[in-house]
């Protein structure tokens, strides 16, 4: 009996803490543009469309936050969350799903971001996408025709990008990290090569007026943008380079000059994402990539 009340105790204790670091998180407004804006707090970064047709929004954040999330909606609009559309299933940008679809939402995301949710038993009973798609999608909401689009195999296995044509703003999910080195997830569908072409495919739905929401990072521009393909393309090469040059792994992750044209590694050494961690990620991703014949040697 004791030690049962000792581990429902440090239970307790665990939930409070997990509950307790978003409790100083502010949620910041920042006006990207024509009644858009860019809603900054922990996690992704969200987008939000305000207008008489309501409020239509990309990504979520966790679940401790939404009460923070909904309050700060209202400082720009009166009206209820529509559309909710998730760029990809991680946490720090769907954690709030349940939330929001309580409070009337409807979820929108590709297809396998609902069957990862599906798959997780703390996601599985409430907020999963109830509208999936497979390639494209296209709203009418608020003057703009916003249109979603699946990469392929980029930060995950089901991203999206989301292009409001008339406003001239480009939601990108986790597929453009602004001003650091990126996550991608590769045990789940992700790799260099599909967050490459998501970049470029972006690049094209832009142009140089284009305002950009990442998954991360402050809004950016389509240089910004066309700077941090750049970088992909760079350290994806250098390492291939080095895998063929015989390099090991640990070689890789090792040999800081193969990313220090973009950050060094004591800039980035207490980063989510280091330089060692990045280089150990498009390491391994070249080399599944070549053993399931995605590229060529």
């Amino acid at each position: 009996m004791k030690s049962l009340l000792s581990l429902c105790i440090f239970t307790i204790s665990l939930m409070a803490t997990a509950q307790g670091r978003f409790d100083n998180v502010q949620i910041k407004v920042e006006p990207v543009g024509d009644d858009i804006y860019m809603l900054v707090g922990a996690g992704g970064n969200i987008g939000i469309s305000v207008g008489e047709d309501g409020v239509f929004m990309i990504d979520d954040q966790f679940a401790p936050l939404s009460d923070k999330i909904m309050a700060a909606i209202k400082t720009v609009s009166d009206k209820p969350v529509k559309f909710l559309v998730n760029t990809h299933f991680h946490g720090d940008h769907s954690g709030g799903n349940a939330n929001f679809e309580a409070a009337g939402a409807m979820i929108v995301a590709h297809d396998n971001v609902r069957k990862r949710l599906a798959e997780n038993e703390k996601t599985a009973d409430a907020g999963l996408p109830v509208i999936t798609f497979s390639e494209d999608a296209t709203f009418y909401m608020n003057g703009n025709d916003i249109f979603i689009t699946h990469v392929h195999e980029a930060h995950t296995d089901g991203d999206a990008l989301i292009y409001f044509a008339q406003s001239n703003v480009l939601h990108t999910g986790d597929t453009f990290f602004n001003g650091r080195f990126p996550y991608i997830d590769l045990a789940r569908g992700g790799s260099i090569t599909g967050d490459i072409a998501a970049a470029a495919k972006g690049l094209m739905l832009i142009n140089d007026e284009t305002k950009i929401i990442p998954g991360h990072g402050p809004m950016g521009t389509k240089e910004d943008y066309k700077k941090y393909n750049t970088m992909l393309k760079t350290v994806a090469g250098n390492i291939s380079d080095a895998i063929q040059a015989g390099k090991t792994e640990d070689q890789v992750v090792a040999d800081g000059s193969l990313t220090n044209d973009f950050f060094t590694d004591e800039e980035t050494k207490d980063d989510f994402i280091s330089g060692e961690k990045f280089r150990r990620t498009i390491y391994q991703s070249l080399i599944k990539e070549k053993e399931t014949n995605i590229i060529e040697d």
